[in-house]
């Protein structure tokens, strides 16, 4: 489904950083360089955007 607006665990806003997170990865760049760049530094927060999968598109059509 679409990435969770604040981390489970902590509270932190996450979803500001998806976008970029996203397209950086697909580019070929390492998932952990990227979040440690974006200022991601708890490993609460870095599970939410290294474990979602964006599932919007496949759900959208049946809604």
């Amino acid at each position: 489904m679409m990435v969770p607006v604040r981390c489970f665990t902590c509270g932190n806003v996450v979803s500001e950083h998806w976008e970029a997170y996203k397209s950086r990865v697909e580019d070929g760049e390492d998932p952990a360089a990227v979040l440690d760049d974006l200022g991601v530094e708890r490993h609460c927060c870095r599970r939410m955007l290294v474990s979602h999968t964006d599932l919007v598109d496949v759900v959208a059509p049946y809604q």
